[in-house]
Formats: C-alpha cells, structure tokens, sequence
C-alpha cells in the first residue's frame, strides 16, 4: 500500500483533513496510528470484489440495501468505454477502481421531491473516525464550476457548505476525494464504548446558493477507525441480552461472581481453540513445505540461489495441476493464446468464472526453475495497476505454471504489426506507453528495493479490455544495485535479441538504465509499428534502432519510419520531442539516457500535448473562434512534409 493513501503527508501542501467539531480544525494521521478499515462502499452499483481492485485487493460492498436508507435517487452509471482523466494529478490512479469512479447516486435531473441522501453505518463510539468520499462528475451537462453544488453533513455537523466536484477536480471525468474526521460520543456523554450512528447525508444547496442543477452526487465512500491516545483499536464485544422475569433476578453479588467465572471460562477457552487453530495452521504450513520440496527433488528441481525462501503461498494462490487441467480441458490446444520461451499460454476459467492465462513450462524449456521461482517471489510481492497480476502458481505433478490475470487485448506488438488488429491511433499508443512506463517506474523507485525487469520488450506489455498497459514476465529480473557506491551488478547477459543494452552486451554490467535501453526500443516499434530486427530489409535497414539513428541525422524519419496509419496525426512538434526522447533512451552511455522517471514525465507531457491538439481541431471545426492562452504549449498547425526542424 503506497505509504499516503491514507495518512497524511506532512509535504503535501494542498491537502487537508478537517476534524468536524466546533473548531473545525485540521487534524493529521501520522503513521504511529492504527487504521481499521471499517467501511467500503461502492455507492450506486454493485460490490467490487477484491480481484477488480486497483491492485490491493479491497472489497467495495454495494450501498443498496446495507447502508443507503431509502432508494430515492437513482443509480446511474457513466456510458461504456468512457475513461477517467488521471492527467490532472487530482488522485492517483491506483486510489479506487474505476468501476466505483464511473457509478453514483443523484436525485437525477428532474427530481420534484425535496429529501436528503443518507448512509448509516454502524460504528463504536468513544473513537475518531476518517471519512473518505469519493467524488467524480461524468455527466457530459456537468463541466463548469457551479454546475452542480450541494451540501454535507457527517453525523449531522455541515461538512461542506457549497460541494463543487467540478471546482475540486478541475473538469469532468477528473476523479477526486475528500477526506473528513469525525470523533463519535455516546450519546449520554459516557465513556464506556457502545454501537452509535455515524451518517452521511447529502442535500441540495439552498436557494440562496447558485448552481445551474439542483443535484448532488457521490461516487464512493471508505471509513476508517483511528487508534485511540492508549494505541487501542477494541470495540463493542457482542452481548445478547436476555430478559429475566423478577424471580430470575440474580443479586448484585451472584453476579459479579458468576460474571467472572463466565469470563475466566470464556478467556480460558479462547485460548485453548486459538492455540489449536495456531498449531494446526503450522502444521499444515510446515506440511505443505515439505511436500514442495520432496516433489521439487523428486523432479530434479534443484535451485542455485543459497537461502532461498519457501514459495510464498500467503501472497498468491497455490493450485493443484487437477484444478489446471479442468481449466484447461487438459491443457486442449483450442485454449492456447500464445507461445514463449516459456512455453505454452492457454486461456482457463478459476472457479468457474474468472478468466486467467496459464503459462505452463515446456520440456526443454530456456527458462527453467530459477526463472519459475524467480517470478513467484518477485510479482508475488508486486501490487501495481501497471503490473500484470500473478494470481497462483503450481508445481505439481512436475508441472510449472503460472497463472496470471487475463488480458484480452493481448500484446502491444500484436496491436502494432503481425496480426489483422486494427491500428492503434497516435494518442492510444501514447497512453499505452505512458502505462507501461510507470509500470517500470514502479520497479525502479517504488517497490521495496530497485527491481530491473531485464527483458522489457512489446510482446511483454500486455494490454487489458480498456486497453490499460501492464508490464508481464519477471522471470529474469534481478534485484538492482543498492546504495549509492553501487550503480549496476554484474551478471551473465541474458534478454531478447534487438532489445538488449550494448552497454550491458559488452561489458556484464547491468543497471537500471538497461531496461531504459530496451524501453527505447519498444518506443521505436510503436512509432515504425515494425520488429526491432527485420532480415528481410537491406543490411542497412535490419535494425530498427541504427535505421532510425541514420534517418534522424538525414532528416527524413517522417519519410522512411513513420508508420502511415499515425503519420497525419502528429505534428512536427510532437515528433521531434518523441525523437529526443528515443534518442536518450538509446544512447550507448547508460549514464547520458533518461530514468523512466524522466520518461514518464515526457510521455504525460506529450499525450496533455496531443489532447490539447485534439480539442483545438474540434473548436476549428465547429469555427469556434478563440485566443490561445500564453501558457499554450505552442502551434500544432506545422506541417508535416519535412522534419527538418529535428
């Protein structure tokens, strides 16, 4: 979980939580505090199960019936297909699904009735709470400040006054939250815990307030229990209450004696079945093991990293090879999708319902346990919406497979050439690129320690069903260079040939430039849309990477390299920026290229380009006239025979 989802970072300026008493002053979460997660609720549609979560596997509960009090607004969803724009920064994109972005809860347009919208959740009192509502407006009459503003209450003190998603956000489609919090009393003053109501009501603005659409809106919530002054997070323990006729009535002191046996019995009881759930949860840990191992010798799988830890089956699910092969009819060609150095990919269903890939290894395979183990262990402990999720695994029966999440678009080579997809326009190539970037990004500089993918190319970016990239295969990647005296390891060369980094090549020095170096190169295929080697060509020509560098220095890459199908559709301006930036990622000294941070910023840079290009083609061809601001990022009307300006 990145470390300020929740809590509160002290170096960000713009944020604020407000503590909703008579002061209303501002309250922060620092990280020696405890968070509970009490409620998720995805409001206006159904749960999203922790599979569909940005990759922290949160369940969102469905607020109809548990939590809304009456189902007066009504429930509308965004129109398929629609995407959020994350190019704002408002929120990051792994802070709630998209699903819970793209549903909601209004009175709807032309609602008479007046009310208020109210959750209850049911809450311990004597404790501070966060509240996080989640907010975005993809209604297409909803793009301008004021358009829409309403109030808030939390357990009935005014939170917001005039809510504008709009003014928060900064435009529609633009995803945003807010966080509150509130402490919850007993409603008699008493210290002692007991089960309160702790509601969320929205009501539309005052006629003294102006809005165009007397509406409101929200899209998700989450509740958080804060550990109290005693690091306490105990709640209300469950009592049924019995009613006793007179003669029943125990006295005072028959009570309290029969009160601490009950609870002597109880405590004594409870550890004896948790020490028996303990032991039999080690026993079948320790059991499972083993019997890993034992197959593993049995099969001759024998691993040359010392103190290699067990496969980490509390990270991902193990599956036995009877389970693999009723996904897979027993492993029946008409499911395979693909074939790798790895071996077969087929398509399966676990559970009956959820679409996977399989990876099976082949005899004789390249890659074999170290690779097997390698990738278990790394993508196990990876969570990213830019990383293809590894589901399971099994090593049994002498099987080695991995099964992954399914992406139904398949590769971004096979979306570029060598198949009958239709070709990818400029500005989703961009996006696709922009993703899997921060995908490597997220290896280099977010996870726990520097990770080199080490064979990052276009057949391993793997695209999903709303075309969201995510970077795949991990089983040659290596933990990188720790410390600031050490800036590569070395290491035997090893990665797809057209992609590997000469500096590598030559010298056995691996460094997270290298997959820089191979980034590049995948960044060439999207703008050729053609492999990194073809023999067919002239000898000149066989390489994508000196062909580019000969036509960048001759001026004539719009000429000889563009691929038609995008050709039209940029300018010279976005061109040459690209250009620049293919040129770093590819420079033989590993130290003169880009960090992928620095890539990331230049691909979020060009697609915010090419978007404001698109809508300036529309305002012209609607003859809109209007005057460019003098932070315009320049013309986008420059012609495109030439590139000479490169």
């Amino acid at each position: 979980m990145p470390s300020f989802l929740y809590y509160t970072d002290l170096d960000d300026s713009n944020y604020h939580l407000n503590l909703l008493d008579t002061d209303n002053r501002e309250y922060q979460i620092h990280n020696d505090k405890a968070l509970e997660t009490v409620y998720r609720v995805d409001v206006g549609d159904n749960q999203v199960p922790p599979s569909k979560d940005t990759g922290m596997f949160r369940n969102w509960d469905n607020d109809f019936p548990l939590y809304l009090e009456k189902q007066y607004p009504l429930s509308v969803s965004s129109d398929f297909g629609d995407q959020l724009n994350y190019l704002r920064n408002t929120v990051p994109n792994y802070t709630a699904p998209e699903v819970v972005y793209l549903t909601a809860r209004s009175y709807g347009m032309n609602a008479t009735e007046d009310y208020n919208v109210t959750w209850n959740f049911e809450v311990d009192s004597n404790f501070t709470y966060m509240v996080r509502l989640h907010f975005c407006e993809f209604d297409y009459h909803i793009n301008n400040e004021g358009d829409r503003v309403f109030q808030i209450f939390i357990d009935d003190t005014l939170a917001e006054q005039n809510a504008d998603v709009i003014r928060w956000s900064g435009g529609n489609r633009v995803p945003v939250y807010r966080d509150y919090a509130v402490t919850m009393y007993h409603q008699e003053g008493s210290s002692q815990i007991e089960r309160v109501n702790l509601t969320i009501k929205l009501q539309r603005a005052p006629n003294s307030t102006y809005t165009v659409y007397s509406d409101v809106t929200l899209n998700g919530i989450e509740m958080f229990k804060i550990s109290d002054s005693n690091n306490n997070l105990a709640g209300l323990y469950p009592i049924k209450h019995v009613v006793l006729s007179p003669k029943q009535l125990p006295t005072q002191q028959s009570k309290l004696k029969r009160s601490t046996i009950v609870m002597v019995f109880v405590v004594g009881l409870s550890c004896l079945l948790l020490a028996f759930v303990m032991g039999i949860i080690v026993f079948q840990k320790r059991r499972r093991r083993l019997e890993s191992h034992l197959e593993m010798e049995a099969s001759s799988w024998k691993t040359k990293k010392e103190g290699s830890s067990a496969l980490p089956s509390h990270l991902c699910r193990y599956f036995r090879i009877a389970e693999i092969r009723a996904a897979t009819n027993n492993f029946e060609d008409i499911f395979m999708i693909g074939v790798g150095g790895f071996g077969n990919v087929y398509k399966g269903y676990i559970d009956e319902v959820t679409p996977v890939a399989i990876k099976r290894l082949k005899s004789g395979s390249r890659q074999g346990v170290n690779e097997f183990l390698n990738e278990i262990e790394l993508l196990s402990q990876l969570r990213h919406i830019h990383l293809v999720s590894l589901i399971g695994y099994c090593n049994d029966d002498a099987e080695m497979i991995l099964i992954y999440d399914f992406m139904q678009r398949g590769t971004l080579r096979e979306n570029l050439y060598g198949s009958n997809n239709e070709p990818l326009r400029w500005n989703k190539r961009l996006e696709i690129l922009l993703g899997a970037a921060r995908g490597l990004h997220y290896l280099h500089t977010g996870a726990k320690h520097n990770i080199i993918h080490r064979d990052v190319k276009s057949t391993n970016i793997l695209l999903d069903e709303k075309w969201v990239a995510k970077v795949s295969d991990f089983g040659l990647s290596k933990v990188g260079p720790m410390g600031i005296s050490n800036s590569h390891i070395s290491t035997m060369v090893k990665g797809s040939i057209g992609y590997l980094d000469p500096e590598c090549y030559l010298r056995h020095r691996l460094t997270l430039k290298s997959d820089v170096y191979s980034f590049g190169v995948v960044l060439l295929e999207v703008l050729c849309a053609r492999p990194p080697l073809d023999h067919s060509l002239d000898t000149k020509n066989v390489s994508l990477v000196a062909m580019f560098k000969r036509c960048y220095d001759e001026g004539v890459i719009i000429e000889e390299m563009v691929d038609p199908f995008i050709k039209d559709s940029m300018t010279s301006e976005c061109l040459k920026c690209y250009c620049e930036m293919v040129l770093s990622c590819l420079h033989e000294d590993g130290n003169q290229r880009m960090s992928m941070s620095e890539v990331v910023g230049t691909l979020e840079f060009m697609l915010e380009l090419v978007m404001n290009e698109e809508e300036d083609k529309k305002f012209d061809e609607s003859d809109v006239c209007f005057t460019n601001s003098s932070d315009d990022y320049g013309s986008h009307t420059s012609e495109l025979s030439t590139i000479s300006t490169i």
